[in-house]
């Protein structure tokens, strides 16, 4: 027997991971730029290693790359999120496309905003439109995959 799910639980749950995710996007944006630069070293250091193992050309792969690349992921994955957690409200899709639309630009604004205010950081426009396109690719990437999961559940009943 199928146990059906709480509608309000799920809608606190997934509000929750996003409230949660965006606190730490925010926390990210609050680390000052030597040790944002370290972190991105560090991850630098790893990739250039695994292309150098698998004998891939890795001069093009810059510290610069790697912090574009990570403002994109995040973003994408908050897109994700976002879209799983309005689906849950039940609302009018021109609702969810409005709240999800108005999110995916208020919270990029918001983060760039933040590290105008942290040493050695500095807000830049296109962070802002490259983490909306992050968002958006996430928002897209989910409704793509719930279409595909709907469609498919509709052909097994």
């Amino acid at each position: 027997m199928r146990r059906e799910k709480d509608p309000n639980k799920m809608r606190k749950i997934w509000t929750v991971v996003v409230i949660l995710y965006v606190g730490f996007i925010f926390h990210n944006s609050l680390t000052p730029a030597l040790e944002s630069s370290r972190q991105s070293g560090g991850v630098l250091a790893l990739v250039l290693a695994v292309a150098d193992n698998m004998g891939i050309e890795s001069s093009w792969i810059t510290e610069h790359l790697i912090r574009k690349m990570a403002h994109f992921a995040e973003y994408t994955l908050l897109g994700v999120l976002l879209s799983t957690a309005v689906r849950q409200y039940g609302a009018a899709l021109s609702a969810e496309r409005l709240v999800k639309g108005w999110l995916g630009t208020v919270i990029p604004l918001m983060d760039e905003t933040i590290q105008l205010f942290v040493e050695g950081r500095s807000g830049q426009i296109s962070d802002v439109w490259l983490d909306m396109a992050g968002v958006f690719a996430g928002i897209a990437a989910a409704e793509l995959a719930g279409y595909f999961f709907r469609a498919r559940a509709g052909r097994r009943e």
